[in-house]
């Protein structure tokens, strides 16, 4: 029996805006609390930044070169590039979006 005449789809639909209305409400407090997650934090941002990411911004390279030659084009090569290049300074610029003051 449906009291107030909402078919089942509406009813998910309005159950999945309230699931991701609740998680906006927690995100808000994401870059002020949440202490406990500082070592992750500090594990993944020297991996992306240290001899992890410069590994597999070389390895990204030399497989697209690879890949390149054999199908004689360079773009697998730009692509290794690219990932170089978002690996080195992409760190960087989302921990100053996330550290930015309003």
């Amino acid at each position: 029996m449906n009291v107030l005449n909402i078919s089942k789809s509406n009813w998910i639909k309005i159950g999945v805006f309230f699931g991701f209305l609740a998680i906006a409400i927690t995100d808000a407090n994401a870059a002020t609390t949440g202490l406990e997650f500082k070592g992750l934090y500090d594990m993944l941002l020297g991996w992306a930044e240290g001899y992890l990411g410069k590994a597999l911004a070389i390895g990204a390279f030399l497989i697209g070169s690879l890949i390149g030659f054999a199908r004689a084009t360079a773009m697998p090569a730009l692509i290794g590039i690219v990932f170089a290049i978002v690996f080195s300074v992409g760190p960087g610029i989302i921990s100053g979006m996330m550290t930015a003051v309003i």
